[in-house]
């Protein structure tokens, strides 16, 4: 399985945000959608990665409070990112080794979506129960001994 089929059912909605907008806005934007990263995007390039993980930073470094920054000063500027044809299981040693619960799927310089470690893990769920519906399947219509065979 390739990221290009997580896409697929995935869907294309991709929420973004431009660098040098408060840390606050996004926060709220994230809230607001139920999203765990946004995509900073600048002069339509992909600039980083703003997630969950740089806002609770934010909230501890401040005392609790987001603070007047900018999602600039708290994103990730080199987020790692993958692309459509990259298996689903380099996808997962990727984010298991890197700790990265969001990549950026690239196209070259296109921005194409962004898969999440809950994406990843329902593709691959649905793959295995598909093909242990298979297996079951299979083994139910295995060639059975015949009556002849088993007077023998």
């Amino acid at each position: 399985m390739k990221v290009s089929e997580i896409l697929q059912v995935k869907g294309s909605i991709l929420y973004t945000i431009n660098p040098d907008q408060q840390l606050s806005e996004a926060a709220s934007i994230m809230a607001e959608k139920d999203i765990g990263s946004l995509v900073v995007m600048e002069f339509g390039d992909l600039a980083g990665m703003l997630t969950f993980r740089e806002v609770l930073r934010a909230l501890h470094d401040n005392g609790g409070s987001v603070g007047g920054g900018t999602v600039r000063k708290h994103m990730d500027d080199h987020p790692i990112t993958v692309t459509p044809d990259t298996e689903v299981n380099e996808v997962r040693r990727i984010m298991l080794e890197k700790h990265a619960r969001y990549l950026p799927v690239m196209n070259a310089k296109t921005i194409l979506g962004v898969i999440s470690f809950y994406d990843v893990a329902r593709a691959v769920l649905e793959a295995q129960s598909f093909e242990n519906r298979m297996l079951k399947a299979y083994i139910r219509d295995w060639p059975g001994e015949t009556a002849e065979q088993a007077a023998e």
